[in-house]
């Protein structure tokens, strides 16, 4: 019969460290999946009982994560998969499970809009751009600011097409370490002005106290997109009544991501449907 044992985030990290070490080499006919939020192994030949069957298939669409639909963890377990494929004899039940759980997930992926929407402000940000039908190809974008968040921005920026991608920050070594990274240029704080004359994107998240950018020092020769990522806020708000200037601060990111994950969720009773279905498939066959 397959079994699991699983420690997900019901457990403390110690406790999940502990059972880590505990497994020791693995033996044959066994699949480990081990991400940070959870450590699961799926060992054994012969029955599926139908609670273990479930859970896999949920964990693969998943609607067992924090995040409900989130897309790494189809990849992780695929990955899981295949690694113990290849390192150690499975039996024929494991196989047939984790192949139908996968085919599972991507019905739920590709039929369902439960992982549909951005639920970080970088990809928020992202999804907007593609939604105004901004060609980020031919656009000059302008970063202020070196802090996580304007790192996964400038990496998805240039992973979705962006080809000039300027990075500011008062620190400038800390401006040229991120550029360097992802092959864009840094620009010191005294050239930040003229920079933002001809920029089609500005996208600012600092820690500053006090406006980086003010209506008056700001005189744009060409329709502008802007997003302050920043609290408290880096772009002077009376700037959209400059002509051209589109302004989204971050209340307005956190809603589209509170509309995202409300449509997620609303999204969740079809993916169970199609869980149902595929449990029922994988019993009638076996």
């Amino acid at each position: 019969m397959i079994t699991l044992h699983s420690r997900d985030l019901q457990y403390s990290l110690a406790e999940r460290e502990a059972y880590l070490r505990s497994l020791g080499p693995l033996k044959e006919n066994c699949i480990l999946l081990h991400t940070c939020n959870r450590t699961e192994l799926y060992a054994g030949e012969g029955e599926v009982p139908i609670e273990i069957a479930r859970h896999l298939f949920r964990v693969v669409c998943g609607l067992e994560s924090a995040l409900p639909g989130e897309t790494a963890i189809q990849g992780q377990i695929k990955e899981a998969y295949e690694a113990a494929r290849e390192k150690r004899e499975l039996s024929a039940s494991l196989h047939r499970l984790f192949q139908h759980a996968l085919r599972v997930g991507k019905r739920v992926r590709t039929e369902t809009g439960v992982s549909k929407g951005a639920m970080t402000h970088s990809k928020a940000v992202l999804e907007i751009l593609r939604q105004d039908n901004v060609n980020l190809s031919s656009s000059q974008i302008v970063v202020i600011g070196v802090n996580n968040m304007n790192r996964s921005v400038v990496k998805y920026l240039v992973e979705h097409g962006s080809r000039t991608v300027f990075v500011a920050n008062r620190t400038f070594e800390r401006a040229r370490a991120l550029s360097a990274e992802f092959g864009c240029d840094a620009i010191r704080f005294s050239g930040l002005p003229e920079k933002l004359i001809t920029a089609d994107i500005l996208i600012s998240s600092t820690s500053a106290p006090h406006l980086i950018v003010t209506k008056e020092d700001f005189i744009p020769q060409k329709p502008i997109v802007i997003f302050d990522l920043a609290v408290p806020r880096d772009i002077d708000p009376a700037i959209t009544g400059i002509s051209g200037v589109t302004l989204y601060n971050i209340e307005d990111i956190e809603r589209r991501i509170d509309g995202n994950r409300n449509c997620r969720i609303g999204e969740i009773h079809k993916a169970e449907r199609i869980i149902d279905e595929g449990i029922h498939s994988f019993y009638e066959k076996n």
